[in-house]
């Protein structure tokens, strides 16, 4: 099987009181033993997650999290950590032994609802007892679909993998598209990779990987070259491209070669489209760039974690290029991987990368907790567009005439 890329899976995080039953739900979710199952509470101590393919659905992962009522110091880091999945996660089933729902579920199930994740009430351990009616009730009342089921027999097993199916939005059943809606059949697209400091020895980056296939599912053809490569690419060819893809670093010499009647776009902006769902708050916050003063403050956002490199582009040549085109003393703060800041309103903006690495659910929610603070958030590929001035030249593949923002 192959193994899918961890920003394309669905997620799915077990929440509950310690000895809830958790980790035996997920090895008898998947019918493996891969989750630590013990008597002792709080056996779980990190959150875990396994890689399922939960058909017809496709490829998801499961969270197994610290219990919710943990205590003390390492408890409540741990009870921190089960939140920050929340973050990321797509469907939330709340595992309710037979101790019932109390303050502890009601708690979390507002929260849930607050932050609109789907979420599934699991009565776990009905072999040592039912759920109570008033639960049933509660669950009824407040429109949370639930299942009862039973590790040790299995019983229920079957039915909640049918309603996590169920459960899960929409738009995570249908099949996403980067580019397909922007090319015809037997069309030529041009991808140009810079191959840099930054670029993995002997193999693609993701983007790049994910928008090649997705040319080929739209029975287009593409052609790869290096940006020093692409005149003379353009030259030999004997029909003209439909659409030129450029990283995001090479806009502006990439520009200057590809003709004005050839749309032309970047891997970050396609990215971004996949990842939120559209580009308007992204637009909107670039405006913020001409609004920044000395002594503001810019967070740089990254969503996959390595080792920067003298000309990196979240920590050297972003802050240097708004700088440059500011003429402002502006602050900067880099975070990378799982990591985003909660106090966002020190920032007066966030500049974020394409989030090949993030699933939708945590890009939407980091958009969301943005405008939830009045912080606005651009993307690094709108961001290079702009200061090289060819915004409104790569929305265009879009349809999407943003003028104001040069």
């Amino acid at each position: 099987m192959r193994r899918a890329p961890k920003g394309e899976r669905v997620i799915i995080a077990l929440l509950g009181r310690r000895n809830s039953g958790k980790s035996s739900l997920i090895n008898a979710i998947v019918g493996q033993e891969i989750a630590i199952v013990s008597e002792v509470p709080g056996t779980t101590t990190d959150p875990v997650d396994k890689h399922y393919e939960l058909l017809p659905l496709g490829p998801v992962t499961f969270y197994d999290t610290p219990g919710l009522d943990d205590v003390g110091y390492l408890g409540e880091l741990r009870v921190k950590a089960t939140k920050k999945i929340l973050a990321k996660c797509d469907i939330a089933l709340l595992v309710v032994d037979e101790r019932g729902i109390g303050e502890c579920e009601v708690n979390i199930l507002q929260e849930l609802r607050e932050k609109n994740i789907p979420t599934i009430v699991v009565f776990n351990k009905i072999d040592i007892a039912v759920p109570d009616e008033k639960d049933i009730e509660f669950c009824k009342n407040l429109t949370f679909p639930y299942v009862m089921v039973s590790t040790v027999s299995k019983e229920g097993v079957l039915e909640l993998k049918e309603k996590i199916i169920e459960t899960v939005p929409s738009f995570l059943k249908e099949e996403q598209v980067l580019v397909q809606d922007l090319i015809n059949p037997g069309e030529l697209v041009v991808l140009v990779v810079p191959i840099d400091l930054s670029a993995p020895k002997g193999r693609l980056i993701l983007p790049q990987v994910q928008v090649l296939r997705s040319i080929l599912d739209a029975n287009a053809i593409a052609v790869v070259t290096k940006e020093s490569e692409l005149e003379k690419t353009l030259n030999s060819l004997s029909i003209k491209p439909s659409l030129v893809i450029t990283d995001s670093q090479a806009i502006g010499i990439v520009s200057r070669i590809v003709p004005e009647d050839v749309r032309l776009t970047t891997f970050s902006i396609i990215m971004a489209r996949y990842k939120s769902g559209n580009l308007d708050t992204l637009l909107e916050g670039l405006e913020t760039i001409n609004d920044l003063k000395d002594g503001d403050r810019v967070l740089i956002s990254e969503a996959c974690s390595h080792h920067p490199l003298e000309d990196d582009i979240g920590k050297v040549k972003i802050p240097g290029w708004i700088l440059k085109h500011t003429g402002k003393r502006i602050h900067f703060d880099v975070y990378q991987g799982g990591d985003f800041p909660e106090d966002l309103e020190k920032y007066k903006l966030v500049v974020h990368c394409g989030a090949c690495m993030l699933n939708p659910a945590e890009m939407k929610h980091r958009i969301i907790e943005c405008r939830r603070r009045g912080v606005p958030i651009t993307n690094y590929g709108m961001t290079i567009s702009k200061i090289h001035g060819v915004i409104d030249r790569v929305l265009r593949p879009f349809k999407i005439e943003k003028k104001g923002v040069l």
